[in-house]
């Protein structure tokens, strides 16, 4: 898979744009604060329906418009699908093969990527926040399915929190309701539970090697997805739903109190351990960057084993955050094989054959010469 056309309306700083791509390296080079990362985050509001620097949706709208929209041409096994993502105030409208779908859960996943920037790096050590982010988008690309089941959970958790805000501090003798919300959140949040050990499952099989083979061997990388609820893997659907029940019911008073829900999926969290050893806490600077890097190849590996088709990855601005050894083994990994969008303040510190063949795309004031 690859993408040969982007179109862009209204977009951040650019009032119109259209760019044709090579479908191997395509360089963006320019100063900070010159548009290169906004055609970078395009490619990959495209292909997700959102931002992975902002979650207000109207910063991408040029700012003297009404809406924003980006266009593209994706090269796919079975020939090129256009795909067509608009955005206004009021919400965003997807297109595939200039159809409007109804839900954007539907327009998700036509156009896999993979981005890898130094926010990633958060990751590995930032807050569960960023990692059950990493983990829901991640799951989204290769599974509709999860991204409806998702969305029923959010809006079921909304509306358990809304009925304990409303009770905060009472002794409820009536639990009808309680026991209603509870029935519907448990069911909700069981399916999101479940997938989320298949997908670490899947995602362990193909970070554990690569991060062997960027350590030379010397280290061992497992992911572990840790619940709240103390629920593990081997949990059938019924024993988790058990589990859940179990733990509502011990956390009811303080949820009463709180006004707020504390079991389940928005409050599980991510653990990698390199030899044993919480990365996150005891992990070098180093082995952080090499565990966020194999968790990147990995999702790579991933989406090809699920969907048939190799992703698009954006490296943005991230090959100066990795040293020699690691810039290389990224790109010998790519080489030939993955589309690779990649933004830089300069060339000269990149080192490898890779980039040889690549397109480059010199930007400045928002303006873009190819050269």
């Amino acid at each position: 898979m690859y993408i040969e056309q982007i179109k862009l309306t209204n977009y951040r700083n650019y009032d119109a744009l259209a760019l044709n791509f090579s479908p191997k390296i395509n360089v963006f080079i320019g100063e900070n604060a010159q548009g290169k990362t906004n055609v970078m985050e395009s490619i990959y509001v495209l292909a997700m329906a959102k931002s992975h620097r902002t979650t207000n949706d109207k910063e991408l709208i040029r700012w003297d418009s009404d809406y924003g929209k980006i266009e593209g041409a994706v090269k796919k096994r079975h020939g090129i699908l256009p795909i067509e993502l608009t955005i206004t105030k009021k919400g965003k409208k997807g297109k595939i093969n200039h159809i409007e779908q109804s839900r954007l859960s539907h327009y998700i996943g036509q156009m896999n990527v993979v981005m890898f920037a130094p926010e990633d790096l958060n990751v590995v050590k930032g807050s569960p926040q960023i990692r059950r982010r990493f983990i829901d988008m991640e799951i989204g690309q290769i599974s509709p399915v999860y991204l409806h089941d998702l969305l029923t959970f959010q809006k079921v958790l909304k509306q358990r929190n809304h009925f304990l805000k409303m009770n905060q501090g009472k002794s409820l003798s009536n639990d009808v309701m309680y026991e209603v919300y509870n029935e519907q959140y448990i069911h909700a949040a069981t399916q999101i539970i479940r997938k989320r050990f298949q997908f670490m499952d899947l995602l362990q099989e193909w970070a554990e090697p690569i991060h062997a083979g960027i350590s030379q061997g010397k280290e061992t990388l497992v992911i572990k997805y840790r619940t709240v609820a103390g629920i593990e893997k081997e949990h059938s659907t019924s024993e988790i739903e058990n589990t859940l029940h179990q733990k509502l019911i011990e956390a009811r008073e303080r949820e009463f109190d709180r006004g707020v829900t504390l079991v389940g999926p928005h409050r599980d969290d991510l653990q990698f351990l390199v030899n044993g050893y919480d990365v996150q806490t005891y992990g070098s600077q180093g082995q952080q960057r090499t565990t966020a890097l194999s968790l990147k190849l990995a999702e790579i590996e991933l989406i090809k084993q699920e969907t048939n088709e190799t992703p698009i990855l954006l490296l943005d601005d991230v090959l100066s955050e990795l040293d020699d050894y690691r810039q290389s083994h990224l790109l010998n990994t790519i080489q030939g094989e993955v589309q690779t969008f990649v933004t830089t303040t300069s060339v000269e510190g990149i080192h490898h054959e890779t980039m040889e063949q690549a397109q480059l795309f010199h930007v400045k004031q928002g303006a873009i010469e190819r050269s």
